[in-house]
């Protein structure tokens, strides 16, 4: 409460002084949730105002991205996406293996590989045990991020049970050459450094950037560290043709303390995954498309570590992992208001684990791969210039359980250009991945594709001569198939068995009150018949942004509320008040401080890590 009221006051004070006394006029600051701000995610792979898409997208911009002081994207999303959620454990970095966070649940829906990652429309996630690797999306890398907010499996097949995470990667967009550098310093001994530059010219262009962080942890025996880096070249060859590739690489080792009721020794991990891809693009008048080749691996080393009650690992445990496939789509626009998109994709995903015993020896656990190929077809029709219908099928294979079909349908109407109403019905799948099919003792090769079912109505308003623009959800999921470990004639086994019912609305605004203060925020609430770690009942988040001549103030409110960690553990409810100050010192160089939990609330994400109380962050950003 003793939060709540702060926030409530500072809100109340800067609208109030500022609304009579303000430096510098500036033009409106950009709206993040406009009728139509264009994307590409989520119906036809191609670009569409979000207006006619029936479905519930999320769309944070470059902005947003570039003023956070956070490296990771789903930092980032966790506060501006309503009804998504991200676990944290620590002053940065998400790690893998024992004790990782970066656990994202859309509506309820995530954990594991249930909410799909995607660059530029490629899926990256770990060819073995399935899951996305969170430390590898890096906020300097995306020029937006777009989310669907419920099942993407239409477009993306497996994985996108949940919902979609799609970066869309920056590119050099200015004639020349040009580049950023930032420095950064804060509480635990954290250090984080940036640098990228891009260049272009006639029909070439190229950038790359790369990123640093470090830090000691805010506990004993809780370091990290990582490397990121990223390179995008591009290349038109007329204005119907163009080409791009791109690699990325993570480089990053993590120490996991335990939780605090179980410490941990020597539990580390070391980690290198690297991405590539090609893609060729064709746009014509009535018709554009892409074919897409991808490729990510990773290399992982494990100490599983020891406690109190147990001894030393004579062993590492050792995986290289990989996902690789090709895309392959076109759009047609036959008549007026019509797109017709139809697509085929291959993906293969698999790899090899095996414990690297001290004694030179090795112990052999898994070496296998799995094949999916998939085609589909979705057709959106605008009529009178108001309504729009939407429909499509997706037929997936998948070696082990044989055809899984996805229908998916929706409609949207706008009556006038501020007003837009969306209703759908999607159908989301997920594949058993190689651990649950194949390793250890719960492993079961006759696992089924989890499912579910998503209804959801959307309204979307624009007011005020669109300087007030607000957007509510409510949504219903009903999934089945669910892939649970249960006991079976003395020992336990994967099976599916699982059910849930989710339930709720998300409530997504931003107000330009005046051409240089801001006020945004969402409120999410989630009603579930089952408990779901790490997915809150209430998630609200607000924020205030004034530029006031060289100076750019930022205070922003969190307040997670019925966070189910683990059976016999309290359900977690905080409030987190946060602010970032930054002064343009010359046109091109900036200095901030950025202020975490600057109440010192005690609070956990992840059952047994506690997250640290206030971090503080200053550093400096040049741009040239």
């Amino acid at each position: 409460m003793k939060t709540n009221r702060i926030f409530l006051s500072l809100v109340t004070f800067l609208t109030s002084i500022f609304s009579i006394a303000y430096a510098e006029p500036a033009p409106f600051l950009k709206d993040t949730v406009s009728l139509e701000e264009v994307v590409v995610v989520s119906t036809a792979k191609t670009e569409v105002s979000r207006s006619r898409i029936p479905f519930t997208v999320s769309v944070v911009d470059r902005k947003t991205l570039d003023a956070s002081t956070e490296t990771g994207v789903l930092s980032v999303l966790s506060e501006q996406v309503p009804g998504l959620f991200v676990t944290q454990k620590g002053v940065t970095g998400f790690g893998i293996s024992n004790g990782s966070a970066g656990t994202v649940n859309i509506h309820g829906v995530g954990g594991g590989n249930k909410v799909l990652m995607l660059f530029d429309g490629q899926p990256m996630w770990a060819g073995i045990f399935g899951h996305s690797i969170a430390d590898a999306y890096v906020a300097s890398d995306a020029e937006k991020v777009e989310v669907i907010r419920g099942p993407g499996s239409l477009l993306y097949g497996s994985n996108a049970l949940g919902g979609v995470i799609n970066v869309i990667t920056r590119k050099a967009d200015e004639d020349g050459a040009h580049g950023r550098a930032r420095i950064m310093y804060g509480s635990y001994n954290t250090q984080k450094y940036l640098g990228s530059a891009g260049y272009k010219k006639d029909k070439l262009n190229i950038y790359a950037s790369v990123n640093h962080d470090r830090t000691d942890g805010h506990r004993d025996n809780s370091e990290f560290y990582i490397t990121n880096a990223y390179v995008k070249a591009g290349y038109t060859f007329s204005k119907n043709w163009d080409a791009s590739a791109d690699a990325i690489v993570a480089d990053f080792k993590t120490v996991n303390p335990g939780a605090v009721t179980q410490l941990m020794s020597d539990n580390w991990a070391k980690a290198l995954r690297t991405t590539y891809s090609v893609a060729l693009n064709n746009r014509f008048e009535n018709m554009d498309g892409s074919v897409q080749v991808f490729y990510n691996n990773g290399k992982h080393k494990i100490n599983d570590g020891y406690n109190d009650s147990s001894q030393p690992r004579t062993y590492l445990f050792r995986s290289d992992d990989y996902n690789t496939g090709i895309a392959l789509f076109e759009s047609f626009r036959l008549i007026e208001g019509n797109l017709l998109t139809v697509g085929i994709d291959a993906k293969q995903w698999g790899g090899h684990a095996w414990n690297d015993n001290f004694d030179g020896s090795k112990d052999e656990i898994i070496d296998k791969k799995v094949n999916e190929f998939a085609g589909y077809a979705v057709v959106q029709q605008t009529l009178f210039d108001k309504l729009t219908l939407n429909a499509g099928i997706r037929l997936e294979n998948n070696e082990n359980y044989g055809n899984e079909w996805i229908p998916q349908a929706g409609i949207a109407y706008n009556p006038t250009g501020q007003l837009a109403l969306k209703l759908s019905a999607s159908k989301g799948f997920r594949s058993p991945n190689i651990r649950e099919l194949y390793m250890y003792m719960p492993a079961n090769p006759d696992l089924k594709p989890e499912r579910m079912n998503n209804y959801d109505f959307s309204y979307l308003q624009s007011l005020l001569d669109s300087r007030l623009q607000f957007e509510l959800t409510l949504f219903f999921a009903q999934g089945e198939n669910l892939i649970s470990t249960t006991m079976r004639e003395g020992r336990p086994l994967n099976v599916n068995t699982g059910k849930f019912i989710n339930k709720g609305f998300d409530f997504g605004m931003t107000y330009n009150i005046l051409p240089n203060l801001k006020l945004s925020g969402n409120y999410s609430l989630l009603d579930s018949d089952i408990q779901i770690i790490a997915s809150p009942k209430h998630k609200a988040f607000a924020s205030i942004e004034w530029n006031c001549g060289k100076w750019v103030f930022m205070p922003n409110y969190r307040y997670v509320g019925g966070l189910y960690l683990a059976d016999n553990v309290p359900m977690e409810n905080y409030s987190l008040l946060n602010c970032r100050v930054s002064c343009k010192v010359i046109p091109s160089l900036s200095v901030f401080l950025n202020g975490e939990n600057l109440t010192d609330t005690s609070y956990a994400t992840y059952a047994g890590f506690p997250m640290p109380g206030m971090v503080v962050m200053g550093g400096v950003d040049w741009r040239f």
